[in-house]
């Protein structure tokens, strides 16, 4: 033991903290790569097949079975989907993954194609990769398609989705034009604006806390052959905030828009249109090709020439432009990753699998990463965007930052677990911006829980909301501050057993709840 009482490190821990990105690059990414090939391959011949309907229909009658077979048990645990806890998005894990009772899902289909009505119909499990592998080729997109392969439909509906082009269509819920939901009692419900429409409201936010989500349609809309992205760099904030908020108007003809913050000064302006044909007054540029430069290094590339360019990038590739670095946080997991050689080597695999990063995570790197590392997106309202970057300026010092701005418009069933809240003027405020926060604080003296426990409380006093999947310090008080449960209290004492089931969402996220890899591991099996 140590002077203050820790276990030292052994060998194996030492040797993976120390080597932890050559552990990654011979170890994880492989493996990774292999995992995702397998997946790939059994999803395509399931779609060229097109069992997948018919395999539908099977596996939701298995989920129902399950569910009654718990309630002849006379309910006595807590559900939860069978899905790993490793494949959370989040950096931490759900404690009840080990405790409560089981239902296998097992959908990752494509549904159905339908051109006519211009909907794609997918199960919870399907990736934003296999949305994009499937509908781009056809000419087709959905309008809200969020960054990131691995992303699911059911986590971006149960909690939250957004993307570039979020100005013009909203968030992700906005675009999901019905829900097939299997209730604790074992009842498949069919959600949309005609039918159920009070479940139809209260599903996205609600992490999972009214029944199994089986099944999604979504709007599509055309796709293009590239995007034209124009990037702007900017010198100022002051010019940032004029910039920003001009491009993110509704109105505004842009197809995509975000920000990335390098510094409290720099930062670059991104605004996209999706165009059939290349045009003369920029070059094409494959982003995703594995040998290029990480996508937000040649942003600041252009930054530091200080120049505007204009390039074509083929629209799936500006899909997933983040992902081979997971925007910029595989710098601290590989920092030697956007080396030449490292990207022609080993680019074709990256990113390595999250849920394998925190398996292997050590007890010296998780104390590391729970001091000093930042997994947030904070959503505020635009009208406190400057406010917003000072607050983490001052708290977190923590570059680059991703801005993407986001209409919350007000739905014909409300906004479900949002507030609509106000300006000073009156009117109803409609343009929010999520500020995504990834990397480590660097602030004197940097604690990342007291920091978070400050932002979480700016968020509030800021009319602002928290993005599910990360980290929370936020007493339940606080979290009903910020979520509108008047409904959602309502809605689940009117479905049978939905209390019986599962927590309320604040008992699904709170701290209590979502533990350390390391914490999981030890966790033994048992009953509630």
């Amino acid at each position: 033991m140590s002077d203050t009482g820790k276990t030292k490190p052994g060998l194996i821990e030492t040797l993976l903290t120390k080597y932890r990105g050559t552990f990654a690059t011979l170890v994880l990414i492989p493996i990774s790569f292999w995992y995702e090939a397998y997946l790939k391959i059994s999803r395509k011949i399931s779609f060229w097949l097109n069992t997948a309907p018919k395999k539908h229909g099977k596996r939701v009658e298995n989920v129902r079975k399950q569910l009654e077979a718990w309630k002849k048990d006379g309910c006595p645990e807590k559900l939860t989907t069978g899905r790993s806890g490793w494949f959370a998005m989040s950096e931490v894990i759900p404690s009840y993954k080990k405790t409560n009772r089981k239902i296998f899902l097992n959908m990752r289909d494509i549904l159905e194609i339908n051109e006519e009505k211009e909907t794609v119909r997918v199960e919870p499990q399907v990736t934003m990769g296999q949305i994009t592998a499937a509908l781009n080729p056809r000419g087709w997109t959905i309008a809200v398609l969020p960054e990131l392969d691995d992303l699911t439909v059911g986590g971006l509906v149960n909690g939250f989705g957004i993307e570039t082009s979020s100005h013009k269509y909203g968030l992700f819920q906005f675009i999901c034009e019905s829900f097939e939901i299997i209730t604790p009692d074992g009842d498949v419900k069919t959600c949309s604006k005609e039918e159920n429409p009070e479940l139809f409201s209260m599903i996205p936010w609600s992490y999972g806390t009214f029944g199994f989500l089986t099944a999604v349609e979504l709007k599509m809309v055309p796709a293009k052959k590239y995007v034209r992205l124009k990037y702007i760099p900017i010198t100022s904030q002051e010019e940032l905030l004029q910039r920003f908020d001009e491009e993110s108007n509704k109105e505004n003809p842009h197809d995509f828009v975000e920000a990335i913050v390098y510094s409290h000064e720099k930062s670059v302006l991104l605004l996209g249109d999706q165009v059939d044909k290349k045009g003369n007054d920029g070059p094409k540029n494959a982003i995703r090709r594995w040998y290029k430069t990480w996508f937000y290094k040649h942003i600041e590339h252009i930054l530091n020439e200080g120049k505007e360019k204009i390039e074509y990038i083929p629209l799936r590739q500006y899909y997933h432009r983040h992902t081979r670095s997971l925007f910029w946080m595989m710098d601290h997991v590989i920092p030697f990753g956007n080396h030449p050689l490292h990207r022609f080597f080993f680019g074709w695999a990256m990113p390595p699998q999250l849920s394998l990063m925190k398996y292997f995570e050590t007890q010296t790197t998780r104390e590391l990463r729970e001091k000093f590392a930042v997994t947030q997106d904070m959503l505020v309202p635009m009208s406190k965007l400057k406010a917003s970057l000072d607050h983490f300026h001052d708290n977190f010092n923590l570059y680059p930052l991703w801005l993407c701005p986001m209409a919350v418009y007000d739905q014909p069933n409300g906004l479900g677990m949002l507030h609509a809240h106000k300006k000073e003027d009156g009117t109803v405020e409609e343009m929010f911006v999520d500020i995504g926060a990834y990397g480590i604080g660097t602030t004197p003296d940097f604690d990342g829980i007291e920091a978070l426990k400050k932002c979480e409380k700016f968020v509030i006093e800021n009319d602002g909301y928290q993005a599910m999947y990360a980290k929370t310090m936020l007493s339940e008080e606080d979290f009903r501050r910020m979520f509108d449960h008047s409904y959602y209290d309502i809605l689940r004492d009117k479905i049978p057993n939905a209390r019986k089931a599962f927590p309320d969402v604040y008992h699904k996220l709170s701290s209590k709840a979502r533990i350390a890899p390391s914490e999981f591991k030890k966790m033994k099996k048992k009953k509630i």
